[in-house]
């Protein structure tokens, strides 16, 4: 536990300088379904929920010219609005923009790989993305997609190996603090770095709202009816109503186990992740 936290000093939503939610999700922590309630309740309380187009390829990390656009694009519409996309925290007060109301969620750092590898192995995600991308989407193997977790650690093919410290594969978001970290390559790319930890608790305690998790769901959707009830006032009660349903978004049941020597292996690879994310569920 972290006894120094209080919920007042956790809520940086009265810092917020503009009534405008930043939900810059992380891949596979569950965001398809926070956006699905977003849409709901922006009936239910007269704003707009906005998302960035989908691409072939998530931009995770910005250039400076697209950082600009796109923090032009979250403030265009104004107050009363929402707005997703998978993108590293960015830092408005550099760019002279008035800070958004941020959110997030989290999810177990191990569990997220594995969901991650069978994710973009369905058969429907697959479908998806040839009908959404034509031509731009290459289908991957029979052999690749026939590829077992298992197989993948333990024979240490590159998708599966988490060499401390590198700065690749950013395509298979295996970073979760990046996306709290921001924008600095040299200090948030770098793989389960301890600095990059830092620097991404740090971002967590001075700038989001709320941080929260689907492993806890009621008390996810309470912090986020209290500390920002603008926007999700009756978030519980609307997300029972309607949880058999958004639940089946994006969810992927073809999801063989994991035996514990993979997963030890795993947790030795991730220890500041590990880290990061017990840091958010504490706080």
């Amino acid at each position: 536990q972290l006894p120094y936290l209080t919920p007042e000093s956790v809520n940086q939503t009265s810092k917020a300088q503009i009534e405008i939610v930043l939900f810059n999700r992380v891949p596979k922590v569950g965001s398809q379904t926070l956006m699905a309630l977003l849409n709901l309740l922006s009936k239910r309380h007269e704003f707009e929920a906005r998302r960035d187009m989908p691409s072939p390829m998530e931009t995770i990390m910005l250039t400076k010219t697209f950082e600009n656009n796109l923090a032009d694009e979250i403030m265009e519409k104004g107050e009363g609005t929402t707005y997703t996309k998978h993108v590293a925290f960015i830092d408005f007060g550099k760019l002279d923009l008035p800070w958004p109301i941020y959110i997030n969620l989290v999810r177990h750092p191990v569990e997220r790989l594995i969901s991650w590898f069978y994710y973009v192995r369905a058969p429907w995600y697959i479908a998806e993305r040839v009908r959404n991308f034509p031509g731009q989407y290459k289908v991957p193997t029979i052999k690749w997609l026939k590829k077992s977790f298992e197989t993948c650690v333990l024979q240490h093919h590159e998708e599966c190996t988490f060499t401390q410290g590198e700065e690749h594969s950013l395509g298979d978001h295996r970073r979760q603090m990046l996306f709290f970290c921001g924008q600095n390559r040299e200090l948030c790319m770098p793989f389960n770095s301890y600095q990059a930890m830092q620097r991404a608790k740090r971002n967590v305690e001075n700038y989001y709202s709320v941080v929260g998790t689907w492993e806890e769901t009621n008390i996810t959707l309470t912090v986020l009816e209290h500390y920002i009830p603008r926007f999700f006032s009756g978030a519980t009660e609307t997300y029972y109503q309607a949880k058999n349903r958004l639940h089946q978004v994006n969810r992927n049941s073809i999801k063989p186990s994991v035996s514990q020597e993979v997963r030890e292996i795993l947790h030795k690879n991730l220890t500041n992740e590990i880290e990061f994310y017990n840091f958010c569920k504490q706080r």
